[in-house]
């Protein structure tokens, strides 16, 4: 049996989906390579979708990413900017008049995870206005807006459903401050600045994807965002600036998402075992080792063995079947 790329991977998620995997190569020639082939490039389209959802989202970074285990993306303001905005050092300066106190929005250029500290510098400050910076999250894509965008993220687009912003206090904007802000699994935005953690506001909508939202307001008129992390135990996820250029046609290809489990158990993605139904259950779609027993929410699929579906909710953050945002195990 001969399949273009999406014939392959649509063959094989109708087969995962419908968990008549072995059944499909008892019923047609398909062989066993051929099947691993299946599994490697329904994993690599699974990946390059999520990030060309990011992409198409306003980036205007148009390969793959590829970077490594350790890395979240690239990330960068979004082009669509306030009309008083000029971005500058490849997206991650923006800076707004300064003869004027609005105008200011800047977008992420992907959305962001719960969790994702957002790194800020204040670039420049300007006396004679009231306020400082503002931040907080959207769940509208910045390439869903039309320009000109409005003037204030408070209140006019915190007035509109699917916005969340808070200002951050004038004493935490000083020229050099660096701060972070993030939502965290309970719906709430919190700033942190020199280690002191400070709650904004509470009630965001974690259901759908969120993009950071930046304020370029008041005294401040110019940021700089130098990147964003995520903590999970010891471990540290870190943006990149950019995304490396893909010299290799074989790059494409999933390269180990996950990290060794801790007690030397790995998540074999590319193991050479024909996968099958034990006694009647699923078995996990993404090792295709262990049982699937978790049902994940709200879509409800249980496709997941505990290992894999705690690194897939790190990772990615939506079912690997339908693609929809998991909000719990």
């Amino acid at each position: 049996m001969r399949l273009c790329f999406d014939g392959t991977c649509a063959l094989y998620l109708k087969a995962v989906h419908s968990h008549t995997l072995p059944q499909m190569k008892q019923d047609t020639d398909v062989s066993t390579s051929s099947v691993r082939y299946m599994k490697k490039r329904f994993l690599c389209l699974f990946t390059m979708g999520k990030n060309r959802n990011s992409n198409n989202s306003g980036s205007q970074l148009k390969e793959p990413h590829t970077c490594g285990l350790s890395c979240l993306g690239p990330l960068t303001f979004d082009t669509h900017v306030g009309s008083e905005v000029h971005l500058s050092q490849g997206g991650h300066c923006a800076e707004r008049r300064k003869d004027t106190f609005k105008n200011g929005v800047v977008f992420s250029s992907r959305p962001v995870k719960v969790q994702e500290r957002i790194r800020l510098q204040v670039g420049k400050v300007v006396g004679g206005w009231h306020g400082a910076l503002r931040v907080g999250f959207t769940t509208v894509p910045p390439t869903g807006r039309s320009l000109p965008l409005p003037c204030m993220a408070i209140p006019n687009l915190t007035d509109t459903p699917g916005h969340w912003a808070a200002p951050v206090d004038e004493s935490l904007c000083q020229q050099g401050s660096e701060l972070q802000f993030w939502v965290s699994y309970g719906g709430s935005i919190y700033v942190s600045v020199n280690g002191t953690k400070r709650q904004l506001l509470t009630g965001v909508d974690l259901s759908r994807q969120l993009w950071a939202m930046v304020d370029v307001y008041g005294q401040t008129y110019s940021v700089l965002l130098l990147g964003s992390e995520k903590r999970n135990g010891f471990r540290v996820r870190k943006s990149c600036s950019a995304l490396p250029h893909l010299s290799n046609p074989d790059s494409d290809k999933p390269k180990g998402f996950f990290p060794d489990v801790p007690g030397g158990e790995s998540c074999k993605w590319f193991d050479t075992k024909t996968p099958s139904v034990r006694d009647g259950k699923m078995e996990c779609v993404v090792c295709m080792g262990k049982e699937a027993m978790i049902t994940l929410r709200p879509c409800g699929h249980q496709c997941l063995c505990t290992l894999c579906a705690y690194r897939v909710l790190e990772d990615f953050g939506t079912c690997p079947l339908c693609r929809q945002n998991i909000q719990s195990l």
